[in-house]
């Protein structure tokens, strides 16, 4: 099997998701069901079609020439192995039938390429093609344009344009959950992965890849329970742990490096049980070798606790626009054509045909799995839970009686409200529940949780109210944000009148996690969708306004035009000048104003401007922001 071939493959196989084989939750679950079809796609299909493309038409003519040319020079040989010099080229014999026998077949196949030379042009050009839009894990968009200027980006002839790199991508955000694990081995071992530490900065540095990395020091086994503690912490690299990881595949590495180097720990060597527990085979990996519980369970853990990914939202027009501009900028290179003449231009468009075709069925296999992710993301999700906070002086007085002997409703009004119905209400009624009634007639505006109350009693609450809908007054709502704007644009489609964000800054402090070389490219796509989504729930006079400070200020402003009304931008400073500070402001935060559809909205700066006015009326009477004035400027506000 050729090298090419086997570089080939295992690009495949890092794009199918091979080595995710012995993960059995989310996408890799269904991969799993597939992953017969895509072996055999990989390793048969794939290089028969190939094969068998190479033994027509042109492309078999130019292979033959070849083998001609190599049938000839073995007839000359036989006559004089010094016939040829090192280079090919034939010293004597010029007159001889063999001479010219292979003079002929030298000039034919001078300027064509043997059977394994084309298979290693059409390996090579769908690697390239490939390889390029694959990094860490996703497809992004880095649109290719040539040599020289190495990319491009759709344009539309606008003066100004917003773009990033991964724009027609959905982000989704971290999954880290950072849960202990535990697993069953052999001879009733039971083995504990155990968080220790979850540092999303690690000596000043923020931002970077984080990594599970065992504590193997620490590793502890507990001989008459029979289990086995294994501590891990999650953060990045250190420069030493750099070096020996590489710098590809680095959490692969630590895993390969974890299973040598765990059951090698004094704490456990001695300890049998626990040494078949983690050596023991589970099962055979994609590439046949034996897969131990230890790094089948390793795989697991690291994989179910960090999910921080894009899906695209369109992978099989992007690939398939990306492969055809391949081929006429790539493949179809004119200068090669014109030297090696008209006689081989057939040959260059069976081999494009031929590259066309493999790679769109490799496109079509990627796009299904993207696909499938795609509308899991976009399905619309089950609600887990729904509570009412409503005020009691909205419920009918004949569920006091019930609302009077929930103790976990009166605890937590306990708790919020500091009421205490057993020295307030002694002389009302005789008994506790008949205090509590009257306490509930008393204060109507006291707020019932209905999670606090069993499925028939909501029930019934629920329908004792003509118009829920009516006297609901708020909507709070616990989710992923563009899941839950997703969930409710149509019901509120048109009747938000004012949004307000306050969205993560994406600075070192925000703690917002992002793909390495993707830092704002990350952060528009999260807040593009979901700002696009925004505009469809407010009324045409409805607003907007978004905080933001100056790293992602400018990017905003230009975002927020593409969607909404832009209106105006209100800028203040953290080092107000009135409070003391004696040099020039240089931290300053923004609130981006916007309208839906209408321009209707509008700033107004009159009780700003008469603020600043008056601070700089007591500032003068004071000779500066003195103590005296900052106190005469407080009074005057309140």
């Amino acid at each position: 099997m050729g090298q090419h071939l086997i570089k080939f493959q295992q690009l495949l196989r890092e794009l199918f998701q091979f080595d995710c084989a012995d993960l059995d939750f989310g996408i890799y679950r269904i991969m799993n069901r597939k992953r017969d079809l895509l072996v055999h796609f990989i390793t048969e299909a794939l290089p028969k079609a190939i094969s068998k493309e190479l033994e027509q038409g042109a492309l078999a003519r130019q292979g033959q020439a070849a083998k001609e040319l190599e049938a000839a020079k073995e007839k000359v040989l036989e006559m004089s192995r010094d016939a040829l010099d090192p280079a090919g080229n034939l010293i004597k014999y010029h007159d001889t039938t063999y001479g010219r026998d292979y003079l002929k077949a030298q000039e034919k196949a001078k300027s064509v390429r043997g059977h394994e030379a084309l298979e290693a042009v059409i390996y090579n050009h769908l690697y390239a093609f490939f390889n390029r839009y694959w990094q860490d894990g996703d497809f992004i968009s880095k649109r290719r344009y040539s040599k020289w200027e190495r990319y491009a980006i759709p344009y539309n002839g606008e003066e100004v344009i917003l773009y990033w790199a991964n724009r027609d991508q959905y982000y989704i955000k971290t999954g880290e959950h950072f849960t202990n694990y535990r697993w069953q081995g052999p001879q009733g071992v039971t083995v504990h992965f155990k968080l220790l530490a979850a540092d999303v900065e690690q000596d000043n540095v923020k931002g970077e890849r984080r990594f599970f990395i065992p504590r193997l020091k620490e590793i502890s086994w507990d001989e008459p329970a029979k289990s086995l503690t294994i501590p891990f912490e999650f953060r990045p690299l250190n420069e030493q742990e750099t070096i020996a990881y590489g710098r590809r595949n680095q959490q692969e590495t630590i895993i390969a490096k974890a299973v040598e180097d765990i059951p090698g720990q004094k704490s456990i060597e001695k300890a049998t049980a626990a040494m078949v527990a983690l050596k023991t085979k589970k099962r055979s990996a994609s590439d046949g070798r034996e897969m131990t519980f230890l790094e089948h369970h390793l795989r697991q853990y690291t994989r179910r606790n960090t999910s921080d990914f894009f899906i695209h939202k369109d992978l099989k027009g992007f690939l398939l626009r990306e492969l055809d501009f391949y081929l006429k900028n790539e493949v179809l290179n004119l200068e090669e054509m014109e030297a090696a003449g008209e006689s081989l231009a057939e040959g260059w468009f069976q081999t494009m045909r031929l590259i066309k075709n493999i790679g769109g069925r490799i496109i079509e296999f990627l796009a299904q799995i993207e696909e499938f992710q795609k509308m899991l993301w976009e399905k619309r999700k089950f609600i887990t839970d729904t509570f009412y906070c409503i005020t009691v002086g909205q419920i009918p007085e004949k569920f006091y009686s019930e609302i009077a002997v929930c103790k976990s409703q009166w605890e937590e009004w306990k708790a919020l409200f500091h009421i205490d119905e057993e020295e307030n209400l002694l002389t009302i009624g005789k008994n506790k529940n008949e205090r509590r009634l009257k306490f509930l007639k008393h204060h109507p505006t006291l707020v019932l949780d209905t999670r606090h109350f069993p499925t028939d009693f909501i029930d019934r609450l629920l329908a004792s109210f003509d118009n829920l809908d009516e006297i609901t007054d708020g909507l709070l709502v616990h989710s992923e944000n563009w899941q839950a704007l997703n969930l409710l644009r149509e019901k509120y489609r048109e009747q938000v009148k004012q949004i307000h964000i306050d969205p993560p800054y994406n600075t070192d402090v925000s703690g917002f996690i992002y793909k390495n070389s993707y830092r704002h490219s990350s952060w528009l796509s999260m807040i593009a969708d979901r700002f696009f989504i925004s505009n469809d729930i407010l009324l045409p006079e409805g607003t907007l306004t978004c905080h933001i400070d100056e790293n992602e200020q400018e990017r905003l402003q230009i975002l927020l035009k593409k969607i909404f009304n832009y209106v105006g931008t209100a800028i203040w400073d953290k080092l107000n000048p009135m409070m003391g500070a004696r040099e020039l402001a240089i931290q300053h935060e923004y609130i981006l104003f916007c309208s839906s559809r209408s321009r209707a909205f509008m700033v107004r700066p009159e009780n700003v401007k008469s603020i600043f006015l008056k601070a700089s009326e007591i500032i003068s009477k004071h000779n500066g922001p003195t103590e005296q004035a900052k106190k005469e400027f407080t009074e005057w506000v309140r």
